[in-house]
């Protein structure tokens, strides 16, 4: 007996991927003490918040939700896009072995890190880019745009946040913020 579309265990598996990835990211970045994006305006606790609830629900909507849906989504993967993309914008990066970019330095991240940073903005942009390309239906696709609108918003918060965590390393220092506290020593 096949399944029907809608009977799959998660509808939307790419977009769910791309929910996923982001807290990969952020997770990596929070556990390398780099601290939580959108940490400098809310606060840890603010931030920890909002992403413990918006993840969460980008996830359940991209595994069950309807396709009332599907215009956030479409934002949500675009906005992800933008922030794997940011990254290769704001820190500087070399021509790889494929002939990508990859950063040689980041947010104060160890350099043995960054091959797993670089693999992490690699395969969560992919998973954006697809998910919209192959599982955002075309005639809400365009709302994807207002997502890669954010690039710009994000390129000013992510400078932003790597500025504030130089301070509180130094003001403050913290288990969030030690990948710049030994840095600034």
């Amino acid at each position: 007996m096949s399944r029907r579309t809608d009977q799959r265990l998660v509808r939307r598996p790419l977009t769910a991927a791309a929910a996923v990835l982001t807290g990969a990211h952020h997770g990596f970045e929070l556990s390398n003490g780099i601290g939580l994006v959108l940490q400098p305006e809310l606060g840890l606790a603010g931030s920890s918040a909002l992403w413990g609830a918006q993840l969460p629900a980008w996830i359940l909507l991209a595994a069950r939700g309807g396709k009332r849906w599907d215009r956030v989504l479409a934002v949500w993967c675009g906005t992800a896009l933008a922030g794997a993309l940011v990254h290769f914008i704001i820190w500087p990066w070399r021509r790889g072995r494929l002939g990508i970019p990859v950063l040689i330095e980041a947010e104060g991240l160890d350099p043995s890190s960054l091959p797993v940073y670089n693999a992490i903005l690699y395969v969560w942009g992919a998973a954006s880019a697809l998910a919209i390309l192959l599982e955002i239906p075309s005639s809400s696709r365009k709302w994807a745009l207002a997502g890669l609108a954010t690039l710009p918003l994000q390129h000013v918060s992510a400078t932003h946040h790597f500025t504030w965590l130089q301070r509180q390393a130094v003001e403050r220092p913290a288990w969030w913020n030690r990948a710049v506290t030994t840095s600034v020593d």
